[in-house]
């Protein structure tokens, strides 16, 4: 089950957040977030949560507004508006920073990681940090306190695919990053760019063969009704992040990165 790396703490709640203040004028301060899950999925959850610890330690002063499902677009839509400040603070995966800040690309690669619990070993360490760093000191105007845990992402589809040659011919959905439709073509298939929120209905049209992900998202998606098998090839294992937008913020303080 795709869930959050760990529970934040109230301190980092009203740390982190407190970067994308608003002029001391105004009586309350609402940050949009955003997310292409629906309500109720972990990571939805995990940034309603220390919104509203941060609502109580504020008296109200302070208020996050969820946007679940990609009512405000596509991740990489997502990603654009809080690089301008019109949304403040959004759960994305890694793999679409990429073409944003190309050194995230080293957690993007297939089969980079031989597990989840190399993955996590990984980004809870020196170089997990490092990439961080790299986002938040990009010109990218985004802030990165932390990761969150994605799961391994395998494939779907409507035939059934047991060995690299019976995926010639198929067009499979990938998230939007060059590297990930690279990624396809050379397991043997033909990569296609597309919005997490486009899945549904071009697997339903034929507009696309498969798609992959993990789990969870193919079950909360509806998805699993489109296709008729699932090919655990676990080629890709992205991490989760949580950014912030710094168009309207101020310096944020160092803190923790755990989750």
């Amino acid at each position: 089950m795709q869930k959050r790396r760990h529970l934040i703490r109230a301190a980092l709640s009203a740390a982190a957040f407190a970067c994308v203040a608003l002029p001391a004028t105004a009586q309350t301060i609402t940050l949009k977030a955003s997310d292409v899950h629906p309500a109720g999925y972990p990571n939805v959850v995990a940034i309603e949560n220390p919104g509203k610890k941060l609502e109580t330690a504020t008296k109200g002063k302070i208020k996050l507004q969820m946007f679940p499902g990609g009512v405000l677009g596509s991740e990489k839509e997502v990603v654009e508006q809080t690089q301008v400040g019109a949304i403040q603070i959004a759960r994305i995966s890694l793999g679409v920073l990429g073409p944003v800040v190309p050194d995230v690309n080293v957690f993007n690669m297939p089969f980079v990681f031989r597990d989840e619990a190399h993955m996590r070993k990984v980004i809870d360490g020196p170089i997990g940090a490092e990439i961080l760093d790299k986002i938040t000191n990009s010109p990218a105007r985004l802030v990165a306190p932390g990761y969150m845990d994605s799961g391994s992402r395998s494939l779907y589809t409507k035939k059934p695919v047991r060995k690299p040659e019976d995926l010639k011919g198929q067009k499979i959905r990938m998230m939007g990053n060059p590297l990930f439709v690279d990624t396809m073509n050379a397991m043997g298939g033909n990569g296609i760019s597309m919005g997490h929120t486009e899945v549904f209905g071009a697997l339903q049209t034929g507009v696309i063969d498969g798609a992959e992900n993990n789990p969870p998202t193919l079950f909360t998606s509806n998805q699993y009704t489109t296709v008729k098998y699932y090919t655990q090839t676990n080629h890709l294992i992205i991490p989760e992040i949580f950014v912030m937008s710094k168009v309207t913020g101020t310096s944020c303080p160092r803190t923790s990165r755990r989750w």
